[in-house]
């Protein structure tokens, strides 16, 4: 098995990949850097909107690596965004070139911890059997603003069995540290999500017959308010593309 040191090593020597699947047993983590004097807004948005924004650390403002990871948030992840005023204007595997003393990183849960608890209780993930990448939505759900900070929810979708989907949401639902119990299950346009087959970030799904659609808090939520905000500078991971961490998944499994 790749250990997150060798996987973070492989993705600064040049490897572009999304990391669904990637060291299980260990956490992964959505990546969102802002300038100090967003932060204290971002935070609270975040602790406003814990089911798409749950915080695993901050970093103090210009520290790139701290005690989820012996490494460096710059280099470490596989592909990078970077925003100036709402705009992507970059997609990189490395933003050191970008980076300034006063950005402020966050280390936000992401779905992919629980998927090894998911696989484990016998619950399949269809992007995983299909090589993919996960679906993700922008929705019609807006998160709650705070300070600078607004935007919508982004979820992300698995598609369940119907006899499963009581023992995926109890499954997740032991995890909140990592967006915790879907957020909707059924209906997508109650979300307003049109068409399944148009994700706005990462690969479509195939969606079964008595299969239901599930869809959970996203890490990429941040960046959809980083669109929506404008901030001067932003710095995230490209969806998908996740940092991942010395963390164990067991560490954020609660009950």
């Amino acid at each position: 098995m790749t250990t997150p040191a060798e996987a973070r090593e492989r993705f600064r020597a040049g490897l572009v990949t999304p990391t669904a699947g990637w060291c299980p047993g260990y956490t992964q983590a959505n990546l969102i850097a802002l300038p100090r004097d967003l932060a204290w807004d971002f935070l609270l948005f975040a602790q406003r909107n814990p089911q798409p924004c749950p915080v695993l650390d901050v970093l103090e403002p210009g520290e790139v690596g701290g005690p989820l990871l012996a490494g460096d948030v710059r280099t470490d992840i596989p592909l990078y965004r970077v925003y100036r005023h709402g705009e992507l204007v970059a997609e990189v595997p490395d933003v050191r070139e970008y980076w300034r003393a006063d950005l402020v990183a966050f280390l936000v849960g992401c779905s992919f911890t629980f998927e090894e608890a998911l696989l484990a209780a016998g619950v399949p993930v269809r992007h995983l059997e299909e090589g993919r990448n996960v679906p993700m939505y922008r929705t019609s759900r807006r998160c709650r603003s705070a300070g600078a900070m607004a935007g919508p929810m982004v979820v992300s979708m698995r598609p369940i069995p119907a006899e499963l989907v009581e023992r995926a949401v109890a499954v997740t639902a032991r995890y909140p540290a990592v967006h915790g119990a879907p957020v909707h299950v059924g209906d997508p346009a109650e979300l307003g999500i049109t068409d399944l087959s148009r994700p706005d970030y990462g690969d479509a799904a195939t969606v079964r017959e008595g299969e239901v659609p599930v869809f959970w808090g996203c890490g990429v939520t941040p960046q959809a308010a980083v669109v929506e905000s404008r901030p001067e500078l932003a710095i995230a991971h490209a969806p998908g593309h996740m940092l991942i961490t010395d963390a164990r998944d067991l560490t954020y499994r609660v009950g």
